[in-house]
C-alpha cells in the first residue's frame, strides 16, 4: 500500500484528486493542506510515500517547496501550466500531470511510483483502469487479447468480455507494457503472451481470434519478437 497527501488550495482538483486515489486499491490518502506550510508541519511526524503537489500555492509555491525540503518522498506535480515541466523534471518528480487530467493519465502516473520504501523495487503494473461513461473499469492487464482500432473508438478484447474505449490506439501503445503489448497492422496491437501461431500473415491468439499482420510491422515483429 503507497500512501500519500495531497497539497492544494483548490476545492474541485481535490475533489478530483481525492476519488481518483479512492479508485485505485493501492493508494491510501493520509491528508489534504491547502498550502504547503500546513504540510511540512504535518510532514514532520508522519511519514508517507507519495505526494500531489500543486505548483500555483498560496505562500509558498509548490516548486519553492520541492527546493527547500530535503528527504521529500516522491511526489507528483499538478498544474494548468505546461511552462514548469522542464524545471520539474530538473527537481526529480515521479510525474508532471497538466489539468485537466484523465483518470487514466491519473494512474499511468501513479503506476511510475517506484515503492512504498525508498530503494525497495516496484512490482510492474497489473491492470489499467478505462473509461466507461461516467464510470472507471479496472482491467486485469494479463487478460487483455488484443486492442483493436475502429473509427473513433477501440475494443479491448480481453478472455471474458469486449470493452469500448474512446482512447485511440496510439493511447494504449503507450501506457502498456511494451515487453508484453505489441503493434502488428495499424489498428491492432495484441498481447505476445496470448500468441499461439503464426500462419502466413496471420496471428493466431488464444480464443481462436487470428488477427492480421500489416506489411509495415511484419519484419519487426517477426526479428523482435519471433526472434527469426
Amino acid at each position: 500500500m503507497i500512501t500519500c497527501i495531497i497539497i492544494e488550495d483548490q476545492p474541485p482538483a481535490q475533489r478530483i484528486l481525492k476519488k481518483y486515489i479512492s479508485d485505485v486499491d493501492f493508494l491510501t490518502l493520509k491528508g489534504v493542506f491547502s498550502d504547503a506550510i500546513q504540510a511540512i508541519d504535518f510532514l514532520k511526524t508522519e511519514d508517507i510515500d507519495l505526494m500531489f503537489l500543486d505548483i500555483h500555492l498560496p505562500k509558498i509555491s509548490g516548486i519553492e517547496f520541492l527546493k527547500s525540503s530535503k528527504n521529500v518522498s516522491q511526489v507528483i506535480l499538478t498544474t494548468a501550466f505546461s511552462e514548469y515541466a522542464l524545471e520539474s523534471y530538473e527537481l526529480n518528480v515521479v510525474d508532471y500531470l497538466l489539468k485537466p487530467f484523465s483518470f487514466q493519465r491519473f494512474f499511468q502516473a501513479v503506476s511510475k511510483v517506484t515503492s512504498i520504501k525508498p530503494g525497495t523495487p516496484s512490482e510492474e503494473q497489473k491492470e489499467i483502469f478505462i473509461k466507461s461513461g461516467y464510470e472507471h473499469i479496472k482491467i486485469i492487464i494479463d487478460d487483455i487479447l488484443f486492442i483493436e482500432s475502429d473509427s473513433d473508438y477501440t475494443e479491448i478484447i480481453t478472455t471474458n468480455k469486449k470493452y469500448l474505449s474512446h482512447e485511440p490506439l496510439r493511447h494504449w501503445a503507450e501506457v502498456l507494457p511494451q515487453n508484453q503489448f505489441y503493434r502488428i497492422h495499424k489498428s491492432y496491437i495484441l498481447n505476445i503472451q496470448k500468441i499461439e501461431k503464426l500462419v502466413s500473415n496471420l496471428v493466431h491468439l488464444q480464443g481462436d481470434f487470428k488477427i492480421p499482420m500489416g506489411r509495415a510491422y511484419k519484419d519487426n515483429f517477426t526479428k523482435n519478437i519471433l526472434k527469426l
